[in-house]
């Protein structure tokens, strides 16, 4: 079996929040062991920067929902992408 060490791109973000946190979670383990290469360190460091900017951004786009529900009383539809 072929194992890469190069981390995926942007493009390739998890589908869901829970996706993003338990990847970024192996790769946090990983670097904590501190047995990488230094290239593949900073590949590991330069995806779980992109995972939790993407996390972050999830978790913005559900407490914006939460904010507009408190405020109207009424659910309104979520645009993810806003």
């Amino acid at each position: 079996m072929a194992r890469t060490d190069t981390p995926p791109d942007a493009a390739a973000l998890p589908a869901t929040y829970e996706a993003a946190v338990q990847e970024l979670e192996a790769l946090l383990g990983r670097l904590e062991a501190g047995q990488l290469p230094l290239e593949e360190l900073l590949g590991a460091y330069q995806r779980a920067a992109q995972l939790l900017a993407f996390c972050r951004q999830r978790l913005e786009a559900v407490e914006q929902q939460i904010r507009l529900i408190d405020a109207e009383g009424a659910e309104r539809p979520w645009d993810a992408g806003a």
